[in-house]
């Protein structure tokens, strides 16, 4: 299983791209969450790696919660799907972020299409193929088994443990410091986690007062544009890196 760091950064940065992942195993690519202007941060991971990742090739996207930061390219990635490749975006995501994301978000621009001639009222089933993302057990998203975890956060967020190839990777997505979540991830090989300020979201420092073993098995996301990555006890992620798990 490999990992693509996609974006890094949080909603108010000025120097990176919101956080994104994408993960790949046996020819699959699955988006972990969908910032704006995709294909733009498709491209410069691509530019920055020295592979290809191009929007044809990730039919899946993984929508951990509603914000905006984490999902805001979803409605351009759908009408992409739907009138550059004809196809649906298979949209992976928790019972209540698909509660959310078509009312709550998505209706007031795609619930209404025109054709040159007259208005066509659309729904979600004709631009999403919706696959739950369960709370308990697990769920297989081509080659990926995939956990969730509610995190702490303003809005329901599922954090992820992922598994192919017999390899494991944790995801925190947006949370508060939790050491339960940490006990999910148990023993991932590799550990994707947040950190940003704010009651919502897990002040460097808890990270850093973590043991050793655990530490080295971290990467940070979600860092605020003043975080200094060189000091960082922990290894940052950099938008571009691409990492075997």
């Amino acid at each position: 299983m490999r990992l693509i760091a996609l974006g890094v950064g949080d909603t108010f940065t000025e120097k990176h791209h919101t956080t994104a992942l994408l993960l790949e195993h046996d020819g699959f690519r699955l988006g972990i969450d969908c910032p704006d202007r995709y294909r733009r941060v498709l491209a410069d991971a691509s530019a920055r790696s020295g592979q290809s990742f191009k929007l044809p090739t990730i039919d899946h996207v993984l929508v951990t919660h509603v914000h905006g930061d984490h999902m805001n390219g979803v409605e351009g990635v759908a009408f992409w799907k739907r009138f550059a490749e004809g196809k649906r975006l298979e949209l992976v995501c928790s019972p209540e972020v698909r509660g959310a994301i078509w009312d709550g978000r998505l209706v007031a621009p795609m619930g209404q299409l025109w054709d040159g001639q007259r208005f066509h009222s659309m729904h979600f089933g004709e631009y999403f193929v919706h696959t739950e993302l369960g709370w308990d057990g697990a769920t297989q998203v081509g080659p990926f088994s995939i956990r969730a975890y509610r995190t702490v956060h303003h809005v329901p967020t599922s954090a992820l443990l992922v598994t192919a190839g017999g390899r494991t990777l944790g995801y925190s997505a947006d949370t508060a410091f939790d050491p339960g979540l940490l006990a999910f991830f148990g023993q991932a090989d590799l550990i994707v986690h947040e950190t940003n300020h704010g009651p919502a979201h897990t002040p460097y420092a808890a990270l850093a007062a973590l043991g050793a073993d655990l530490r080295a098995r971290m990467r940070l996301v979600h860092y605020p544009d003043e975080h200094d990555l060189v000091a960082s006890v922990i290894a940052p992620l950099a938008e571009g890196d691409v990492l075997e798990v």
